[in-house]
This record gives C-alpha cells, sequence and structure tokens, in this order.
C-alpha cells in the first residue's frame, strides 16, 4: 500500500512559479514509476509529467513541456514538479500518482493504481 500527500499548491500570478511536492509512504517508492496528473473544473483529469523510477527519463504534455520540470528524491520518498511561466490555463487541482506495476513512465492515466488527494494551482491574470 501507497499512500501519496501533495503539497505546494496556492495563488500565483501569471509568469509566476510554484513547486509541488509529494511524499510518498512505503519502503518501495524506489521502484515506481510517478505521474503528476491535473483536473481542471468541469474537465477530465489530464497527463501533466512522468518520471521513471531512477529519475533518468521523463515525459511531459506538450503544454506543459519547457515550463514544467518533474524530479523525484528517493531517499526522501518525494516526487516534484517545478512549475515556471505559469498561466492561467494551468489552474486546476494537482494530484500525484504512482504506478507499482512498471518502472518506466506513463502518460496513461489508468496504469496508476495509487493517487493523492491533490492540491489546487490557481494562477491569476
Amino acid at each position: 500500500q501507497v499512500q501519496l500527500v501533495e503539497s505546494g499548491g496556492g495563488l500565483v500570478q501569471a509568469g509566476g512559479s510554484l513547486r509541488l511536492s509529494c511524499a510518498a509512504s512505503g519502503r518501495t517508492f524506489s521502484s515506481y514509476a510517478m505521474g503528476w496528473f491535473r483536473q481542471a473544473p468541469g474537465k477530465e483529469r489530464v497527463f501533466v509529467a512522468a518520471i521513471n523510477w531512477s529519475g533518468g527519463s521523463t515525459d511531459y504534455a506538450k503544454s506543459v513541456k519547457g515550463r514544467f520540470t518533474i524530479s523525484r528524491d528517493n531517499a526522501k520518498n518525494t516526487v516534484y514538479l517545478q512549475m515556471n511561466s505559469l498561466k492561467p490555463e494551468d489552474t486546476a487541482v494537482y494530484y500525484c500518482a504512482a504506478d507499482s506495476s512498471r518502472y518506466s513512465a506513463t502518460k496513461i492515466l489508468g496504469e496508476y493504481d495509487y493517487w493523492g488527494q491533490g492540491t489546487q494551482v490557481t494562477v491569476s491574470s
């Protein structure tokens, strides 16, 4: 069983930055691929970024590539999402997820079997 707790969300002006953190419980965190997804009001949850077990491979949605960076610290059981040059359309609840079945990063929502409770990110114009 893995428990994920996100933090770091908040209100920021367009062009600003935020860093989200996701703390994971469990001794096998370092063997899981991890991902970030987001869900805007009235919309489906969509892929944002993913990272493989070692941090050596990452993947990003086109809408955030070049602005967001996913990273992980396996010694701290934590995955991060650094968000720069934020835009109002980045406003959403951001969710951290763990895929216990693979080492490689995936953007497929259904592959993730553990989810955090989400953290709100609001970008004002």
